[in-house]
């Protein structure tokens, strides 16, 4: 398997509010970065989509370092909650319902397909590569501002 690093983020403004993504591919020295938003998103939407783009730009069956700042996504796929949501309808154990359901579907299959190895970073920490996914999310972020 292809060894392929990935970092990621997402930014909102206004939670709902308009919001961005960005993503930073790195496979043997070569970078590719993707970016996108919507008008009307929230953070946790935009750090999904982030994730769910970087891996569906894959084109074979990879092994992945993705780094993240995103507690929401790294732990509920980490600590297993996002599984054991879908095993009980979408629905929290205290039975409320999870949240962006259509995003985890669509990236749930991609997860099974590559081997993801979660890590979380501190955001706005000067992480080289997590200011610059930053950039590129406010950046698609402030197109709908």
């Amino acid at each position: 398997m292809k060894k392929v690093e990935i970092f990621t983020d997402g930014a909102c403004s206004g939670n709902p509010g308009p919001g961005g993504w960005g993503a930073i591919l790195r496979y043997n020295g070569v970078e590719k970065e993707l970016s996108g938003g919507e008008r009307q998103t929230t953070n946790n939407r935009m750090e999904l989509c982030a994730v769910l783009n970087a891996l569906s730009a894959l084109k074979e069956p990879c092994e992945a370092v993705l780094t993240s700042d995103s507690k929401y996504v790294i732990d509920s796929v980490s600590k297993g909650w996002v599984y054991s949501w879908q095993k009980k309808g979408w629905k929290k154990s205290d039975g409320k319902p999870a949240l962006n359901v259509d995003l985890w579907e669509k990236l749930l299959p991609l997860l099974e397909m590559h081997n993801v190895t979660f890590v979380w970073i501190k955001g706005h920490a000067g992480h080289p590569e997590n200011e610059r996914c930053d950039a590129l999310a406010v950046k698609e972020r402030e197109k709908f501002v």
